[in-house]
């Protein structure tokens, strides 16, 4: 089994049966969704999308909530030309999830909200 460490904020497993498991990782934040979360999962679902040996693709959140969205604290720091960038950021890797090209399932438990919800419903199927 492989595991990687992406700087806490997700973790990423891919057993040999070609199931990408992604953990989202902030359960003190009920991980909510940063920039720099973003950015990850957008070069993880890069990857996952090139990848022949990944058939499929599990999402998740650790802790009490599946994901709480955005990550407010962070965009109550920015401007509003830098808020629509982050949200359109968002949006945009929530897209590709959509068009993976591969199953994906969003394991949905405690909060989906916001941003949060809009990554589960990205996903082929969502289960909660």
């Amino acid at each position: 089994m492989m595991q990687q460490d992406v700087d806490q904020l997700m973790i990423i497993t891919q057993p040999e049966s070609g199931i990408l498991q992604i953990h989202l990782n902030q359960p003190d934040h009920l991980n909510a969704l940063s920039y720099a979360a973003l950015e990850q999962l957008s070069l993880i679902l890069k990857d996952a999308k090139n990848n022949r040996a990944i058939r499929a693709v599990l999402l998740t959140g650790a802790g009490k909530g599946f994901c709480a969205g955005a990550d407010i604290k962070e965009l109550a720091q920015l401007n509003a030309e830098q808020g629509l960038a982050f949200a359109r950021f968002g949006q945009s890797v929530f897209r590709q999830l959509e068009l993976l090209g591969k199953p994906s399932l969003a394991a949905i438990h405690g909060f989906a909200l916001g941003g949060g919800l809009e990554l589960a419903m990205s996903a082929t199927i969502r289960i909660a």
